[in-house]
């Protein structure tokens, strides 16, 4: 199967929420909740997708012809692209009825890491779930990261601790979760994280900790204070909120600000292996990619995931190439230009 017949036959088992559209640019979704789309106009993933449509890469053939080196060495582990799958939780409400949250991990978290990448692995109310996904990044000897939601520290220290029996290399938090409607009223509470909570969390984690969700200088800074050596720029929860900016719009200042302190990760509307090379041109260090994963998984299951991971990989190649750079570290600013459309 190619990535197009994969799409169609996702869209035969995909829904009612997503579509499965040829371009996954949240217009179709929109606001539907459940579903992949967000709250009020439900334009928070249409606006991180046509961000990265008004960056142009900047083409420069006058340069030496070698092979591009697309490996990315990410707390003392080498991977074979920038780019990893983004935890994606919830998959009967939101997707269809094909996968649950195991089944889908099981199959997503394998084929990830033979194709050289990762997948970080979402959360849920259910306990099987973290577990789960846990059992799976451990089959797949440790290529996966346990992304845990705000609970309540008792509860994150619980799943720390079962998260380091997988031999994942660094472990993640998607604070911007503290909104979901299902951590609310919880005894004790769950929800958002002063810096002293979060450094209390990465002290424990006892691995490198990521916080997922991070959107101005003034967030990754206090990511940065609590501890934590790595950010994802994300509006993941501006699903909720209903309104943030663009990843892409925001990315360069974090960069700016923290670069030197971070690992900076950044997700929301990346499409194409040109959208990951932008990415990296703006300041991140690797990029994540959510809903085409589903669709992958839906329609191709392990051969789709395959098939994307192949298609992200050339097509990054095919933009260093063409913009004269060899390799990732060469990427930089000078790379990209914006344009308004």
């Amino acid at each position: 199967m190619d990535y197009k017949e994969i799409i169609e036959a996702a869209r035969g088992c995909i829904g009612p929420f997503c579509k499965g559209c040829p371009v996954c640019n949240g217009k179709a979704c929109g606001n539907t909740v459940p579903g992949p789309g967000a709250k009020g106009p439900g334009s928070v993933f249409q606006r991180n997708y046509e961000a990265w449509q008004k960056i142009c890469v900047n083409m420069d053939t006058i340069c030496e012809n070698v092979p591009v080196d697309t490996t990315v060495e990410l707390f003392g582990k080498q991977y074979k692209y920038p780019f990893f799958a983004a935890p994606v939780g919830a998959m009967k409400l939101h997707y269809g009825d094909k996968y649950d949250d195991l089944a889908y991990n099981q199959i997503l978290v394998p084929a990830c890491a033979e194709a050289g990448i990762m997948a970080f692995t979402g959360d849920g109310q259910n306990p099987a779930v973290f577990d789960g996904a846990i059992a799976a990044i451990k089959d797949a000897g440790g290529a996966g990261v346990p992304t845990i939601k705000p609970w309540h520290t008792d509860l994150v220290k619980e799943k720390l601790d079962k998260s380091k029996t997988s031999g994942c290399p660094f472990i993640a938090m998607d604070i911007d979760a503290a909104g979901l409607p299902f951590l609310k009223n919880l005894t004790p509470p769950a929800g958002s994280k002063t810096v002293e909570e979060l450094k209390e969390i990465a002290d424990y984690a006892g691995l490198p900790f990521v916080v997922k969700g991070v959107m101005t200088i003034r967030g990754a800074e206090k990511a940065a204070k609590a501890g934590a050596k790595g950010i994802v720029v994300s509006n993941h929860g501006g699903r909720v909120l209903g309104s943030t900016p663009a990843t892409a719009e925001v990315l360069p200042a974090i960069k700016d600000a923290v670069g030197d302190d971070l690992t900076i990760f950044t997700d929301g509307g990346i499409r194409t292996g040109t959208d990951i090379f932008k990415a990296l041109a703006l300041g991140a260090d690797a990029v994540l990619i959510g809903r085409p994963f589903v669709n992958m998984v839906y329609g191709g299951g392990n051969q789709g995931v395959q098939v994307y991971v192949n298609k992200l990989g050339a097509e990054l190649k095919d933009t260093m190439a063409m913009c004269g750079v060899h390799k990732l570290s060469e990427i930089n600013r000078d790379c990209v230009t914006f344009f308004e459309i």
